[in-house]
């Protein structure tokens, strides 16, 4: 926001508290969520307001405006950074320091206000505010660590998702990370690009990495140079790990957690052909075949946020294709539709949180691109077309998914939001492979 434009403003916006106060608020249109107002098509305006200079509140208010861009469900407002210009606006009026001018971010195209402050050395202060109802929406108190410490961003990202609940009244998905495969080692990411980090080892060679339910725990296939290796779990922050299930036999390899976190489903390939497993991980017991491959292959498990379903991959007509099953392995049938002989092999499923959709990525004309499915319809829609795109995977929100694009020249991870069509960049650099996003890390 330039200077030229404020003082354009002020002549419009200086109308007084009270006279803003009794402007009432206009009814819900056609399209609302719960608690936004909105037109369809057009996002809610979000001021991001400043604080007097001070680095840490600066880290956070550029961090809080990135992850709030980030969630798509805003047209992000920023001033400059100690809102010197709204402040000597407000200032000349003889308005207090908590004075807050509703009528002024209201023209500024705001529907929605935050503040981020501190008094003295004590905790953050940060208020949301309901610009169009001339109200506070939430109050939050936020004890932060020091910037040096390794949990400073993710308390960050922790608050801007109770900004996006108290706004929206759904949390956003700032507090979550992005497994992925750089060479031959698993890596995180936060989903705001920052802070990369490896978590397997160096000893191995990885593959096909997954989030726990916990968002504590990640999953995934080694082999070691000797020839050995199998699937671990690993405690995120303490880096131990353990092979499950704990006897290597055959090939194992793509593991999924079911939803509640103790069972393991995964694929085998040995003699008897390439078919799905289940483990119970929390007791080390009870190996259960799920499927009976003969002269099929059934690999890359999913399985449905209720529990009550598995989507996986077979090669039964032919071109690998996406088939579903009962979480016992009864019941097994085609599940997203394709043209036979003109529809190319599908592949790498991941069910959505809300279990409303499946995304895969399927071959069109010799290049992968991104497919989702309606469960509830089974109709499916292509999503990509530029460059290669493959093995996508969703943000706890339902809304977002992370794949892997050749769109620049070199496989990166890119984020898409369904609902805006936005595309954004996530990794660049060394090439990317088989990303996973985390639930919640509360």
């Amino acid at each position: 926001m330039t200077a030229r434009r404020l003082a354009w403003l002020l002549p419009l916006v200086w109308g007084g508290r009270v006279a803003w106060a009794q402007d009432t608020v206009p009814p819900p249109r056609e399209g609302v969520r719960v608690g936004i107002t909105y037109r369809p098509g057009v996002r809610p305006g979000l001021l991001v307001l400043g604080a007097p200079p001070e680095p840490v509140l600066d880290s956070v208010r550029a961090i809080l405006a990135r992850d709030l861009d980030f969630s798509d469900q805003f047209e992000v407002i920023t001033l400059p950074s100690d809102d010197s210009l709204v402040v000597g606006i407000q200032r000349a009026r003889g308005a207090t320091p908590d004075f807050v001018n509703y009528r002024l971010y209201g023209a500024l195209g705001a529907d929605f206000a935050v503040r981020v402050r501190r008094t003295g050395a004590g905790p953050l202060q940060v208020t949301v505010y309901d610009v169009r109802g001339a109200a506070v929406r939430r109050d939050l108190t936020v004890a932060l660590p020091a910037p040096t410490d390794p949990g400073f961003r993710l308390q960050v990202h922790r608050l801007s998702d109770d900004v996006v609940q108290a706004a929206t009244g759904a949390r956003g998905i700032a507090a979550t990370r992005l497994a992925f495969l750089q060479g031959n080692r698993v890596y995180r990411i936060d989903s705001d690009a920052a802070g990369l980090q490896p978590l397997s080892p160096p000893s191995g060679r990885t593959f096909s990495p997954v989030w726990a339910p916990d968002g504590r725990r990640v999953a995934y296939t080694e082999f070691r140079p000797d020839g050995g290796g199998g699937i671990y779990v690993q405690d995120v922050a303490s880096g131990g790990r353990r092979m499950v299930p704990p006897t290597s036999r055959g090939l194992n390899y793509a593991p999924a957690f079911a939803p509640n976190g103790r069972t393991l489903l995964f694929t085998r390939s040995g003699e008897d052909g390439t078919d799905i497993f289940s483990y119970d991980i929390a007791s080390d017991c009870c190996l259960q075949r799920l499927t009976v491959g003969r002269f099929a292959d059934n690999l890359s498990p999913t399985m449905s946020p209720d529990g009550g379903r598995i989507a996986f991959v077979s090669t039964r007509a032919g071109l690998p294709q996406i088939y579903v099953m009962a979480s016992d392995g009864t019941g097994q049938e085609l599940f997203a539709p394709f043209d036979y002989g003109v529809t190319g092999s599908s592949n790498a499923p991941e069910w959505s949180a809300d279990g409303a959709s499946i995304a895969f990525h399927r071959d069109v004309g010799g290049s992968l691109q991104i497919f989702v499915m309606d469960v509830a319809g089974r109709t499916v829609r292509q999503l990509t077309s530029a460059g290669r795109n493959e093995d996508p995977t969703w943000a706890p929100d339902g809304r977002h998914l992370a794949f892997v694009s050749s769109r620049t020249g070199s496989r990166q991870l890119w984020v898409i939001d369904l609902e805006t069509g936005r595309i954004r960049q996530l990794t660049r650099g060394a090439e990317t492979r088989l990303p996973a996003w985390s639930p919640r890390i509360d």
